[in-house]
């Protein structure tokens, strides 16, 4: 599961970590929801650019926006009709600081900020899709690829996204490689030794508020 994000990573970090060009300075956000715009990577015309697509993939095939995917189980998404073109085709990177999970206490869900020991941003493994409507007008939708909690998500969830290593980032880019066993061995739990989890407040609970407090240690 990976329902809430982090964006606090400058432009030279970005162009310096996926190799881009032109990046825009983009604004920090601490609290971003489905339903939301998320910036991506992916490959085009022999460069990797950065875009922005709204968080909840959409179906190409689909008759209407009514059911979105935010997440996507990577053990089995090379078995899901609803991904077989993106899995081969449109896969994208979603750049991150840091995500939340909700451990369940008594009658209350504890907010966690997750993110690696070292602060530095890192890139989650995402499918796109281009949707449109009955009138013609467009939409790029995406989702993220989540695997089994490694030792420091376990106590909080039993899943987490599935975190690229940078070695590994333009293999996933890659629109030529289709083999779905070199695809399976990306989907490991990101190493427990390089990440934290602290609780954090109940302000990330509310999606219109973002603010650096939602990220600050209680």
């Amino acid at each position: 599961m990976c329902g809430r994000l982090t964006f606090n990573i400058t432009s030279e970090a970005l162009a310096k970590m996926f190799s881009l060009n032109d990046v825009p300075q983009i604004e920090a956000r601490y609290n971003i929801a489905p339903s939301q715009t998320i910036a991506a990577v992916r490959h085009v015309e022999d460069r990797n650019k950065l875009d922005f697509l709204k968080w909840g993939f959409i179906p190409k095939f689909s008759k209407d926006n009514t059911r979105t995917h935010t997440n996507v189980r990577s053990e089995t998404v090379h078995e899901k009709p609803v991904f077989a073109h993106a899995i081969k085709y449109k896969r994208c990177i979603i750049p991150a600081s840091g995500f939340y999970e909700w451990l369940q206490k008594d009658n209350h869900k504890q907010p966690y900020y997750i993110r690696l020991s070292n602060s530095a941003g890192f890139g989650l493994a995402g499918l796109w899709e281009q949707w449109s409507t009955e009138d013609g007008t467009e939409y790029e939708t995406c989702c993220i690829l989540t695997t089994d909690a490694n030792e420091v998500v376990k106590p909080i969830h039993d899943r987490m996204p599935v975190i690229l290593r940078p070695d590994d980032y333009n293999l996933w880019l890659n629109k030529n490689m289709h083999a779905p066993h070199e695809l399976l061995r990306l989907f490991q739990p990101y190493p427990a030794e390089l990440m934290i989890a602290h609780p954090v407040s109940n302000l990330v609970n509310n999606t219109r508020f973002d603010g650096a407090s939602c990220i600050l240690q209680m």
